[in-house]
Order: C-alpha cells, then sequence, then structure tokens
C-alpha cells in the first residue's frame, strides 16, 4: 500500500481516516466538506510538520493490526510495543436516541492495556484553515480546549489532561476514553458517556446489517462495502459524497487532484441502487428528498452534475498552499470546477435515482403525483440535450462531443419516465416518453456505432473506445447479446483491459493519457460479462479485484494495474458500489447451501 490502507469510521454526519498506526489523518468538520481540522494525511511526505493528526501512540512501537468489530462502523487497532501492547477502538456514535438519530460532530478513542505495562503518548494537534491556523489551547481539569476563529473543539478525557497537553510518554495501567466534540460539556464522565457511546453504536449498525439481504458469497466484502457507503451519506439533508476526500492525485505528478466531498447526481444515483439491491432503502429515501430539491430549484432549467451537500450551486474551486499534498504530490484543492459543465448524463441519472420510489411499497414515503410531473421537467431536458456536446461523464475541461454515455442517459431518462407513467395509469404519458426514448435509442444506435473500429464509441462519429459505453447494456438500451455490443466489450477488452482492471478511455484528456486504472470499469466489465454469460470469466476478474483492496476491505477511485497500489481519493463511492454489484450478480444462490 502507499499511504492508503486507512479505516473509515463515522456516523452519516462526520467521516475520519484512521491510518495502521491508530492515527487520525483526516477529519472535516462540521461536515464532511468542511475544515479538516485533521489533515496529516495532505501534509506531505511523512507529514513534516507533524500537525494536523491525532495520534496515540505505542512509545516502543514493534507492529500493529486492525480490523473492525464484525459488522460495525467500529474500528479496532492493537499497538505492540517492545514495553507492552494496547487496544484502541474509535468510532463516531451513532445510535436512535429520543425517537430520532443521534450522530453528533463528535469521534470516541476507547483506549486500554492489553499486555504488560505499555507505554504511551497522546498527540492532539487539529489545526483550522486547512493547516493554516494553530489553535489557542486552554483546558480544565478534565478537559482540554483547542479554539479557532471560528470553531472551538473539546476534548473530554479521565486520561491525565498534563500529559495529553505536554505530549508526555505515560505507562498506560488502566483503559482510559478520549471524546473530542463540540465546546460542551458532557452530561456524564468521559468513560461513563464513552462506554454507552460505545454499545448503542454497536448494536445499531449490527442491527443496520443484520436487515441486508447480503448475497451467499462475498458477505465480507458485501457487508463492508455497504456499511462503507452508508458512512459517505450525509443523513442531514440525504446527499451522498463521492469519497471522503480531496486530492489524493490519481497518479503522481498527474495534476488529477480533485476535491470529492460533494454529490455527484451520477455517483449518487450508483450508491442508491446499490444500497436497493441490499434493501438498504433508507438511503434512497433520504436521497430522494435530496434530489427533489435540487429538481425544484431548477424550474426545468439546468441541472448541474454536482452540488454541495447542502444544495449549494458554486462549487468554486481553487488551490491552498498550506498543505503539501498526499506524500508531497500537490496541489491541494478546494471546490470542483464540474459544477459549472454540462453534463447531460446529469438528467438520467437523476430519474433513475428517483425511479424505484415510485414502485417500492416498502417505503415510508412515496413518491407521487406531483413528483412524477417534477421529473416530466427533467426529461424533456433530456430529450432536448441527447445528441448536444457536453463535457461527458469523465467531466472533461476543454473540448466537447457528444459523448455516447450522456445520449445512453438521456435515452434512459424518457425510458425509465415512460415506464413510471405506465404504472400510474398514465397512458398518454407512457406513451409519450416512450415515443422519445424510442428516437433517442435510434439515433445512439446509428451515430454511436463506428464500422471501422466494430465498437459502440465514446462520442457520436468518434472514433475512440470509453469504457462508459459499457453502460448501455446495464440500463437496457441494448441486448447484452447483441453483435454490436459483443464486438464492444471484446474490443475494449483488448484496447483498454489490464488484467483484471480497467482504463477509462484510450484518447489522451487534458492532463495526458491516463496511467492508472479507473476500479469501477473494472466492475462494469464483470457486470457486462455476466450478462453476456461469461460468468465463469466475471468471478474470475471479481476475485482478483477483490485482491485489489485494502486490508480492512475498502477501495480508492484508481489502481495501479502494474503494482496493485491505490490512488485517487478514497474511500470511492463508485468502487465500493462495484464491489456490491459484482457480489449480487455472481454469488450462488442461498439455495446452493442450505
Amino acid at each position: 500500500m502507499n499511504g492508503l490502507d486507512l479505516g473509515l469510521i463515522g456516523n452519516c454526519s462526520i467521516g475520519a481516516l484512521i491510518d495502521k498506526k491508530a492515527s487520525i489523518v483526516w477529519c472535516c468538520l462540521p461536515r464532511f466538506d468542511g475544515d479538516p481540522v485533521f489533515h496529516s494525511l495532505l501534509a506531505g511526505d511523512g507529514n513534516p510538520s507533524g500537525q494536523g493528526m491525532f495520534a496515540i501512540e505505542v512509545v516502543d512501537f514493534v507492529s500493529s493490526e486492525q480490523a473492525y468489530l464484525p459488522n460495525t462502523a467500529i474500528l479496532r487497532t492493537v499497538l505492540n510495543g517492545a514495553s507492552g501492547s494496547i487496544e484502541v477502538l474509535d468510532f463516531a456514535p451513532r445510535f436512535k436516541w429520543r425517537d430520532r438519530a443521534f450522530r453528533p460532530q463528535m469521534l470516541v478513542r476507547r483506549v486500554r492495556p492489553l499486555s504488560g505495562t505499555p507505554r504511551v503518548r497522546i498527540k492532539v494537534r487539529p489545526q483550522f484553515n486547512y493547516g493554516g491556523t494553530t489553535p489557542t489551547i486552554t483546558f480544565g481539569s478534565n478537559h482540554v480546549r483547542y479554539v479557532g476563529p471560528e470553531t472551538t473543539l473539546r476534548l473530554t478525557t479521565d486520561a491525565p489532561v498534563d500529559y495529553v497537553r505536554s505530549e508526555t510518554a505515560f505507562n498506560l495501567d488502566g483503559p482510559l476514553n478520549l471524546i473530542l466534540g463540540p465546546d460542551e460539556t458532557l452530561s456524564d464522565g468521559a468513560s461513563e458517556t464513552a462506554q454507552m457511546f460505545e454499545t448503542r453504536t454497536h448494536d445499531y449498525w449490527r442491527n443496520w446489517t443484520h436487515r441486508l439481504a447480503v448475497p451467499l458469497d462475498w458477505q465480507d466484502a458485501v457487508v463492508r462495502a455497504a456499511i462503507t457507503l452508508k458512512l459517505c451519506s450525509y443523513e442531514p439533508t440525504g446527499a451522498i459524497v463521492a469519497a471522503m476526500t480531496t486530492s489524493i492525485p490519481e497518479a503522481p505528478g498527474t495534476q488529477r487532484n480533485w476535491d470529492y466531498r460533494f454529490c455527484w447526481i451520477r455517483d449518487a444515483f450508483f450508491v442508491v441502487r446499490a444500497l436497493n439491491s441490499l434493501s438498504a432503502v433508507r438511503t434512497m429515501e433520504n436521497y430522494f428528498g435530496w434530489i427533489m430539491n435540487v429538481v425544484s430549484n431548477a424550474n426545468g432549467g439546468h441541472i448541474q452534475p454536482v452540488y454541495g451537500i447542502g444544495l449549494e450551486d458554486r462549487l468554486t474551486e481553487r488551490v491552498v498552499d498550506t498543505l503539501d499534498g498526499f506524500k508531497g504530490i500537490g496541489p491541494v484543492r478546494i471546490g470542483n470546477q464540474a459544477y459549472e459543465h454540462f453534463q447531460h448524463d446529469t438528467y438520467g441519472n437523476l430519474v433513475l435515482g428517483a425511479s424505484q420510489a415510485f414502485f417500492d411499497t416498502r417505503l415510508f414515503m412515496r413518491a407521487g403525483y406531483e413528483d412524477f410531473e417534477r421529473l416530466e421537467r427533467v426529461g424533456e431536458k433530456a430529450y432536448e440535450l441527447h445528441d448536444q456536446p457536453d463535457a461527458g461523464m469523465w467531466e472533461l475541461r476543454s473540448r466537447a462531443r457528444v459523448h455516447t454515455s450522456s445520449s445512453v442517459m438521456c435515452w434512459a431518462a424518457c425510458d425509465r419516465l415512460g415506464k413510471i407513467a405506465l404504472y400510474m395509469g398514465l397512458t398518454d404519458r407512457a406513451r409519450f416518453w416512450a415515443e422519445r426514448a424510442a428516437r433517442i435509442r435510434q439515433v445512439i444506435l446509428e451515430r454511436a456505432w463506428s464500422g471501422k473500429r466494430q465498437a459502440f464509441v465514446e462520442s457520436f462519429e468518434g472514433e475512440y473506445l470509453d469504457a462508459g459505453v459499457l453502460l448501455m447494456g446495464e440500463v437496457g438500451i441494448i441486448d447484452p447479446l447483441d453483435p454490436r455490443f459483443v464486438s464492444t466489450v471484446q474490443e475494449m477488452e483488448k484496447v483498454l483491459g489490464r488484467g483484471p482492471f480497467m482504463m477509462r478511455y484510450e484518447e489522451a484528456d487534458d492532463f495526458g493519457a491516463p496511467e492508472t486504472a479507473f476500479n469501477v470499469c473494472a466492475f462494469w466489465r464483470i457486470d457486462t460479462l455476466a450478462r453476456m454469460g461469461r460468468k465463469d470469466e466475471a468471478r474470475e476478474l471479481f476475485t482478483a479485484l477483490l485482491a485489489a483492496r485494502t486490508s480492512l476491505g475498502l477501495m480508492s477511485e484508481d489502481t495501479d494495474y502494474k503494482t496493485g497500489a491505490p490512488w485517487g481519493n478514497f474511500p470511492q463511492t463508485y468502487s465500493m458500489v462495484g464491489i456490491i454489484n459484482g457480489a449480487v450478480r455472481l454469488s450462488r444462490p442461498w439455495e446452493a447451501a442450505v
């Protein structure tokens, strides 16, 4: 691994990444896209400043072990030293309290000795303004306050406050607890609060995973992926972030360093669909509320491909000079210029993300006629734009074409609106949208096909291959066994395949030719092969991709197909979705075991 073998904890309000030595290296407050008060992940190779972290160290460190408590988002790290071993339990409280979700902006760290008389050191070094401001520190008998220009954090602990303040090594002769959160006094002591929060958080996650409809095979991988996707959902609004981080490069020195802490309508659809396949439909209900707000705000006009998790429509991109970047590889970016793009697949992904809400009778909320009317405005834009140039799903910054994948999703918007209308008994509207879908389909099959390449290509009248075209089979615009699609897949495997991995596209983009494989493309290939009846090959490739996960079962955006090293923002929801989709499609039926 190259520094991305990290554990994710969270509570659908905040999240944090923890390295193999139990150091919190990334945590943004007060929400996923907020100020990274712990940011040593982006502080340079080896974090030379030693700031922006929350570390619990064994002074004479020898080795470590790390795993999640089964079926939970509670991370357990064992640190072994010459003097003894300790256990660190990390989590963000998450449970039902007073008949509502309790998910405070709080991290809990529980430490206890396991053997010997371990000597430990606690380092709490938050910074504000992306590392630009060091806090003023005040303290009391059982707490330390870290005062910033806009935010104050309070660490409540039963560890010796003097040792915490001075980072003094001491003998750990009993358990201790550290609770970091808002500048508020706890109603109970640190030990009692941490114990209660741990018990209730553990029960919450065990109950949540208990309700998942998991496949027979690869259950551990699926459960971990599902929990990770859940942690990437921002429950107060229903938004789903693409990843927890910003500026982890897709490959060294490429300038492909982007901020993914926002809600892409495309990515969120795939997340919702994957969780729906496991019967975890609550995330879809929350997301439905978020996207219907997007639709209402657009009022029939342009819909951006990405918004802030609080529906912010301006995500101005800038570079910060206070952080050196992951392993010293800059730049570090805040915001994402993609909010300015025209990406026409957005309309189809939005309708697809909302569709199940019209059909699923289990839901607490049901989409109705007014919702359908609002989505018809989205369909009108999809029809209007299906043959117009855009930046495409890969968000090209310097050129526009009529991208096949965008047009396919415009077709999907019209197709699904027709199906929804038919289900609702709106015969005229069903016929209207079916006719529009048929027209778009005819255009795509004619203009996206290249006789020269014997494949559907990345743009109308184009000549290059693009893995996004694999979605043609997935959304149902073409039979996976259609000879043209079979030929397309064969060409892609030869040109874009890299063992079990897949490149996104073959043509150089704004930053040159991609150097690493894009993980979700490999999972699209697996899904396609399964649909074509090549399940044995698909299972072999799927097994190889699972081996590319981190030790905790997570995946980043990209993989160096030569070394297996993860690159890109982390954990990437697209990649975790692929794990679920592959397992669900390829697993043996439960009848095979029982």
